[in-house]
């Protein structure tokens, strides 16, 4: 009998750890085109919170690639930490480099123009995000690995930087507020403190393994 649960244990811990590969290389990809998008669109109209959107697109590549690289291993656990270590300076160097482009755009250097593709961008990517992060932090949960439900965190992350871009975005589309661009940079960059701290202390929930079994289990800390 045990021997049976242990081997469907093995079986489901394989599965998973597919599944994450899987959520990883749509991560990836939705965010390498994303990236560009914004990168060019927030050059284009010398948008701060855009360009803090397009590089935490390229942070978020790095940080799925860490969590790929960590579930190529033989064994992931050991990669773990080094994984989560990436994670939490991608946060960081997202943080400062937001930071000060945003108290530029306070500062009167470079005034953000309205940009229709930026607002489009940021509308897509909210109703994208959520539902790859979900279904990460879900696998990530039940295999208990810190390093894939704070990879799934990045991606939700996304999901509120969609959320505080449309809203600057519009504000200045709509009013003409170009002073709502990098308050949303601003914006952007505290978040991305509170996740790089959360990552590098590894306070993603569920650090170690739940109990496995033939089928789907949350963990009990968070939902």
């Amino acid at each position: 009998m045990s021997s049976s649960v242990s081997e469907a244990s093995t079986q489901r811990r394989a599965l998973l750890a597919r599944r994450i590969r899987w959520f990883v290389a749509a991560t990836i990809t939705y965010n390498i085109i994303e990236a560009i998008i914004a990168l060019t669109e927030g050059a284009r109209a010398s948008s701060a919170a855009l360009i803090g959107f397009g590089l935490d697109s390229i942070i978020e590549v790095s940080s799925a690639a860490a969590v790929a690289w960590q579930f190529a291993g033989r064994d992931p656990e050991k990669r773990e930490k080094v994984a989560l270590r990436i994670i939490a300076f991608s946060f960081f160097a997202l943080a400062l480099y937001v930071t000060v482009d945003s108290i530029r755009g306070l500062l009167g250097v470079g005034e953000a123009r309205p940009s229709p593709i930026g607002i489009t961008l940021a509308a897509v990517s909210l109703a994208v995000m959520p539902v790859l992060s979900w279904a990460q932090r879900r696998a990530g949960r039940e295999l208990g690995s810190a390093s894939a439900v704070a990879d799934s965190k990045q991606t939700l992350l996304c999901t509120y930087l969609s959320a505080v871009l449309l809203v600057g975005l519009l504000l200045n589309s709509l009013f003409g507020w170009s002073w709502a661009d990098p308050i949303a940079g601003l914006l952007i960059a505290a978040i991305a403190v509170k996740e790089g701290l959360d990552a590098w202390r590894g306070d993603t929930c569920c650090p170690t393994p739940v109990v496995m079994s033939t089928s789907d289990h949350d963990c009990a800390c968070c939902d």
